[in-house]
């Protein structure tokens, strides 16, 4: 069963968030979680997320804006290794409210509230047509790069306002797809590096257990992400923005109640 579901699960949100340029590993890891302790969870999920990022770059990296990748994820890494080194700091405070729901209890946090909230707020200018004619100059890149490179090493959470920003930027839809990919991945490389073995030999051990899992959660995610590139010239940039701001407000909402 857990193949199934977590391979099921692969597949389809690699799939959109090729398009939305996040949300692979905020669904997926639940997915893991529901079989596998919390922290194995997270650190297979981390596996299939970078693999998947290499693969995107594979795919539709030769689409990316360079100059907006350079001005955008440059700034990005760096905040990331900052983000990073303090995330210990800011897991030591504790939750402003915590519930129970769906037999679990959920956390809300000082960062998640603030990132969530924060993501709603990008979300409107994709789905409130007054908003629909404004656009971000692109001297604001380095500053999206520096928020969505800091909030993915401290939360892990990048992809959401890395796409607020890039959706914005003036990019046709390939190159908005591609710069996406190639940005996320430097940003990977980098909040991976201050992560590093202090968190993973902590949990590296329990995903002996669950090899094949990872392995077959991995192979889906690059067949959903495949399957994703075979729709881009079917998939109008409207449609792009729209997935994009349907999935923040999903994502910020969730964050911030402390779901995910």
């Amino acid at each position: 069963m857990e193949y199934l579901v977590v391979s099921a699960v692969a597949v389809l949100i690699s799939a959109l968030t090729l398009f939305s340029g996040f949300g692979l590993g905020t669904v997926l890891m639940p997915a893991f979680a529901l079989f596998f302790p919390v922290p194995v969870a997270v650190a297979a999920t981390a596996a299939v997320h970078f693999a998947n990022n290499i693969f995107k770059v594979f795919l539709v990296g030769r689409k990316a804006d360079w100059q907006v990748v350079a001005r955008f994820a440059i700034p990005g890494a760096i905040a990331a290794l900052i983000g990073a080194a303090l995330l210990g700091f800011f897991a030591g405070i504790s939750p402003l409210h915590s519930y129970l729901f769906g037999g679990r209890e959920h956390d809300v946090t000082v960062v998640k509230l603030a990132i969530g909230l924060l993501i709603v707020g990008f979300s409107l200018f994709e789905l409130l047509p007054r908003f629909g004619a404004l656009a971000f100059d692109r001297k604001y890149l380095p500053l999206g790069g520096l928020l969505s490179g800091f909030f993915g090493g401290l939360s892990g959470n990048q992809g959401a306002l890395r796409s607020a920003f890039l959706i914005k930027a003036g990019l046709e839809k390939e190159a908005f797809i591609g710069t996406g990919a190639v940005s996320a991945a430097i940003v990977d490389i980098a909040r991976l590096l201050v992560y590093g073995l202090n968190f993973y030999t902590s949990t590296i051990a329990g995903l002996e257990d669950i090899r094949g899992l990872v392995l077959a959660a991995m192979l889906a995610a690059f067949l959903g992400t495949f399957i994703g590139t075979r729709l881009i010239k079917k998939i109008t940039l409207h449609m792009v923005q729209l997935i994009v701001g349907i999935m923040l407000v999903m994502i910020g909402l969730g964050m911030a109640a402390g779901l995910l």
